[in-house]
């Protein structure tokens, strides 16, 4: 039995970081929006072990990957000891902030709890995806979220209305930003690192029942801060993102991939076009229809 399976992404339409924690993670409120650009991943019952081989070169197949630690955590849950094949073809950039390594592990559990006939209830999958990285809860369900403590807390959301019919535009510049360097630099912007409760209720209510204008005040990203002191040009991309028509534009997760919210799929286009003429295509870009 083979699976293939798509490993989609997200944006943070808010993440407000509201601390650090006695546990050296930081407590969060942000919104996730699934974003439909994939990496591909097939599964096999193959072999006598677990055997993980990946497109792109800078990715190591062992432990070290996500996909490789989520295959491990899951077999070992289930006790199962037959071999399994996996690869991933890695259509997303690394270190981009869109939760491109957090959806694969996802999608791994997932798809390996039906390549086994469902030997494990979907708690004890969460629980699973909670243990090894705080985005990787939200990648188990195809929704919009609310997620708080350290990002393993996944409230479910309905599709925002005022969204339908918009698009996305995303560009990543060629390099990425450290997670964990992110973090450790937000100490240096007291405000930002104890942010205000309640900013993501707020965007939430906005997105649900206002209009976009007025809910585009309140997406934010308290990453932004040491990104744009050591990255001044994400900071330009979106001054000129908003200049030429973004209705948004905004930092994902901890960088360094921005996106645009445009009016609709053709609009986007645009926008990517003008984005190139201005900056070169030497990053990574995309758009895709909200």
């Amino acid at each position: 039995m083979r699976l293939e399976k798509k490993s989609p992404c997200k944006v943070n339409l808010i993440l407000n970081i509201l601390g650090k924690r006695a546990d050296g993670f930081h407590e969060l409120e942000t919104v996730m929006q699934p974003v439909n650009l994939c990496d591909e991943m097939t599964f096999e019952r193959a072999g006598a072990s677990l055997q993980l081989t990946c497109s792109h070169p800078e990715l190591p197949c062992d432990s070290k990957n996500l996909v490789h630690r989520a295959a491990t955590s899951f077999l070992a849950a289930a006790k199962i000891s037959d071999g399994v094949k996996i690869h991933l073809q890695k259509n997303l950039p690394l270190a981009g902030g869109i939760g491109g390594g957090s959806a694969n592990a996802a999608v791994t559990f997932a798809a390996l709890n039906e390549l086994f006939s469902a030997p494990l209830p979907s708690e004890k999958l969460h629980a699973l995806a909670a243990a090894l990285g705080s985005d990787i809860p939200f990648f188990l369900y195809d929704r919009p979220a609310l997620t708080t403590g350290r990002g393993e807390k996944v409230e479910l959301l309905e599709k925002f209305s005022i969204l339908r019919g918009k698009a996305f535009f995303l560009a990543h510049p060629g390099f990425g930003i450290s997670t964990p360097w992110s973090y450790q630099n937000l100490a240096r912007f007291p405000k930002e690192l104890n942010g205000k409760p309640g900013r993501a209720e707020k965007l939430i209510s906005l997105l649900q029942t206002g209009y976009l204008k007025t809910a585009a005040a309140e997406i934010y990203n308290s990453l932004e801060a040491p990104a744009f002191d050591k990255f001044p040009l994400l900071e330009l991309y979106q001054e000129f993102l908003r200049e030429n028509g973004a209705l948004v534009a905004l930092m994902s997760g901890s960088g360094s991939t921005t996106f645009a919210i445009a009016e609709n799929l053709p609009a986007a286009e645009k926008l990517s076009e003008k984005f190139k003429s201005q900056f070169g295509d030497h990053g990574w870009t995309a758009t895709v229809e909200i």
